[in-house]
C-alpha cells in the first residue's frame, strides 16, 4: 500500500509563518486576577486548602491539562506553582509542547488554521524538526516525551516561560500523549513515529506509577475533554490492580460547558443533555471525592494561585 513520501513537503522556517500569539499573552501571577462569585470564591478556597492538605502530607497533586491553557498566557502561574511544590506531575497533549516550545523557541505561537490550511501550508514549518530530534535524542537514552523536549528547551531563548522546560529543570515529569496524525509536528519528515511511540509510553508509566500512589492526593483536569479522563481511567486501573488501598483521593474538573448536575450522585439520565458531557461521565465512575468548576481556566488558575499565595 502507498504512504505519502513527507520529503515532497517544502518545510518553512517560522519566521515566514504570521502568529497570532506572541509572549504578551503572558499572565503575571501577581496582577490581580480575574473577578468570581462569593459562590466561586468559595469552591476554590476548598480546593486551595485540599491542596495544602496534600502538600502537608507529601501526597502527589496531578495537574492535567489542554493547550488552551498556554494560549490563555498562563504558562507562568504554573510555573509558579511548580516552584512551590503544588504539582508533582503533569499531564497535557502534544498541542501543549507545540505551542510551549514555539514560545520558547521564538516568542510566537499559533498560527491561521483556516489561512494556511487553504494555502497547503498549516503545520509544514520547522517546529516538528526540532520537536523530532529533541525525541530521537532522547529515545536513546529511554527519556520520556515531556522529559527530551524539556531537555532540548533548556538552549532556547525564552526557556524561563515554557512549562515543559521548567519541569524538567524542576525535576518534575511531565507526561505527554501522543496520537499519531493530530499534531503539526508529524507532518515533518524528521520526526519519527517510533521514537514518539516510545518517549510517550515512557511518560505514561510514569504517569501510571504516580498514579499508584495518590491516596491522598488529588488530579486537576483542566480544559482537557479526551487526552486526560481516557489516560487517567488506564493509569487509575493499573495502579488499583497493585495498590489495592488506593481509595481516598479528589479529582478536581475544570472547563466552560455548562453542568448544573451534582456529580457526586453518579451519572445523569440519559434524557438530561448532561449525560453527554463524555469526560464528566468517565471521571464519574473513577472513585474518590470529584468536583465539577464550571469556569474560564484564566479566572480558575490566577485565582486559586492567589488563595495558595
Amino acid at each position: 500500500m502507498k504512504q505519502f513520501d513527507r520529503t515532497k513537503l517544502n518545510i518553512k522556517p517560522l519566521s515566514e509563518r504570521e502568529s497570532k500569539s506572541d509572549l504578551s499573552i503572558l499572565i503575571d501571577p501577581n496582577s490581580p486576577p480575574p473577578e468570581i462569585s462569593p459562590e466561586e470564591l468559595s469552591k476554590l478556597k476548598l480546593i486551595a486548602n485540599s491542596m495544602k492538605e496534600a502538600k502537608e502530607k507529601n501526597a502527589p497533586i496531578v495537574f492535567a491539562f489542554g493547550a488552551h491553557l498556554i494560549k490563555n498566557g498562563l504558562a507562568k502561574i504554573l510555573i509558579e506553582l511548580m516552584k512551590q511544590g503544588y504539582i508533582q506531575h503533569l499531564l497535557a497533549n502534544e498541542a501543549t509542547v507545540i505551542h510551549d516550545w514555539e514560545l520558547a523557541f521564538h516568542g510566537k505561537t499559533e498560527e491561521d488554521v483556516r489561512k494556511y490550511v487553504k494555502e497547503g501550508q498549516f503545520g509544514v514549518w520547522e517546529t516538528g524538526e526540532h520537536i523530532g530530534k529533541a525525541l530521537k535524542e532522547g529515545a536513546k537514552n529511554n527519556k520520556g516525551y515531556g522529559e527530551a523536549v524539556g531537555k532540548s528547551i533548556q538552549n532556547l531563548q525564552n526557556k524561563e516561560i515554557s512549562t515543559v522546560g521548567e519541569a524538567y529543570r524542576l525535576g518534575i515529569p511531565f507526561s505527554i500523549g501522543v496520537c499519531v496524525g493530530q499534531n503539526i509536528t508529524h507532518i515533518h519528515p524528521d520526526f519519527d513515529f517510533e521514537t514518539a511511540g516510545k518517549t510517550s509510553g515512557i511518560d505514561f508509566l510514569r504517569l501510571v506509577e504516580t498514579i499508584s500512589n495518590l491516596e491522598n492526593g488529588i488530579y486537576f483536569s483542566v480544559g482537557s475533554a479526551i487526552l486526560s479522563p481516557m489516560i487517567f481511567e488506564k493509569a487509575l486501573s493499573m495502579a488499583k490492580h497493585v495498590n489495592k488501598n488506593l481509595n481516598n483521593y479528589k479529582i478536581y474538573v475544570n472547563d466552560i460547558q455548562p453542568s448544573d448536575w451534582d456529580w457526586s450522585q453518579g451519572e445523569p439520565p440519559k434524557d438530561n443533555p448532561t449525560y453527554y458531557l463524555r469526560f464528566m461521565k468517565t471521571f464519574a465512575r473513577m472513585g474518590g471525592d470529584l468536583d465539577y468548576v464550571e469556569m474560564d481556566n484564566k479566572a480558575f488558575l490566577h485565582n486559586l494561585y492567589h488563595l495558595l499565595k
